[in-house]
């Protein structure tokens, strides 16, 4: 197989596996000036590819147009007409597979993720656990474009990228650009991940209490955007963006930021694929389960006592808790989150 010109790549969710793919994708364009890239993934996520040359967006409408067998079908010959010449399927889960091999039949090659599901299991069980680093999810997408004769450095640098900022988010926000912006994210999607809401206040509290810092709350949905309302009235630098703002121009302020605060979640991740520093929470999943944030330093992460944990990582994805790990995220205390953020802001 030759060097293709023009390939297709799969990636329909989550957002933070969406998120990973894009500054693998920026160094594939500038290692290969003339590759065209067609990405496949969700409409929601289309506006994390704006700033990317050569890169358009195939929206997959998975529960309408595209939804079941003869929907793929349909999507199937809709990229074929696009003149595609290699597929990277960077997801690997049925609908992907059941794609590829319709594209297999019009003649397109495709190479897919291997997810490391036995290191995974090795390192998430409770006995006989093996306790190393597994290949970074970056990494696992560099090697597919390898097999596509593309191949890339296998470390990524990633550019600091800020997006110009809509008049509408300064005027809502009444934006200070002396000041450090600090953005928390204080929601997960698996509650076993999630720090504590009372706890994280707490963080919140004391970094409002710094002269030179604005805080801006991201995340959730309705009834998360009460929950963070409620916290930013109390705090006159401290506001949120849920509910004020579409998702593009979240991404505008996000882009922005000096500083992230989130836990092992697609927030940390949108943030670190526009070179945002981030400082991350850790509970049951860790590190070393390849989903560190991109571009990130270990001086960034927050973990648990692990010699009071040893068990750690109970999970890959944060979506399983074990009996007597129910606390982890609680001991860590907001002092030592604080003092995290606020060496990293001086550096």
């Amino acid at each position: 197989m030759k060097s293709p010109h023009h390939i297709l790549v799969i990636r329909l969710s989550a957002m933070g596996d969406v998120a990973i793919a894009v500054p693998v994708l920026t160094q594939l364009l500038e290692t290969y000036p003339k590759l065209q890239i067609t990405v496949l993934t969700k409409a929601f996520f289309a506006p994390l590819f704006q700033h990317l040359s050569r890169v358009q967006v195939v929206k997959a409408e998975v529960k309408t147009r595209h939804k079941g067998i003869s929907g793929l079908w349909l999507l199937a010959k809709e990229l074929h007409r696009l003149k595609i010449d290699a597929v990277a399927d960077i997801h690997n889960v049925l609908r992907s597979r059941i794609l590829c091999g319709f594209l297999k039949l019009m003649g397109h090659e495709y190479y897919r993720l291997n997810k490391g599901r036995s290191e995974r299991k090795a390192l998430t069980r409770p006995v006989n656990k093996v306790f190393k680093p597994l290949k970074p999810s970056y990494q696992r997408y560099i090697d597919v474009f390898e097999k596509l004769k593309l191949p890339l450095s296998k470390s990524i640098h990633v550019k600091r990228v800020q997006l110009s900022l809509d008049a509408e988010i300064d005027s809502t926000l009444n934006l200070d650009r002396t000041q450090q912006w600090v953005g928390i994210a204080p929601f997960a999607a698996h509650e076993p991940k999630q720090y504590p809401l009372s706890q994280m206040k707490k963080v919140i509290s004391k970094l409002s209490q710094e002269k030179n810092l604005q805080i801006f709350l991201f995340g959730g949905g309705k009834v998360e955007e009460d929950k963070l309302n409620e916290i930013s009235k109390h705090h006159q630098n401290c506001q949120t963006v849920v509910g004020k703002f579409t998702f593009n121009q979240e991404l505008q302020l996000l882009s922005n930021l000096d500083l992230m605060l989130a836990m092992d979640s697609g927030n940390a991740h949108l943030a670190a694929m526009y070179g945002v520093k981030v400082v991350s929470i850790w509970g049951p999943t860790h590190p070393y389960t390849g989903f560190a944030p991109l571009g990130q330093t270990t001086e960034q992460q927050v973990l648990p006592d692990l010699e009071k944990y040893p068990l750690l990582p109970t999970s890959i994805y944060g979506n399983k808790q074990i009996k007597g790990y129910e606390n982890v995220m609680a001991d860590i205390i907001p002092e030592a989150v604080v003092l995290k953020v606020k060496s990293n802001l001086k550096k």
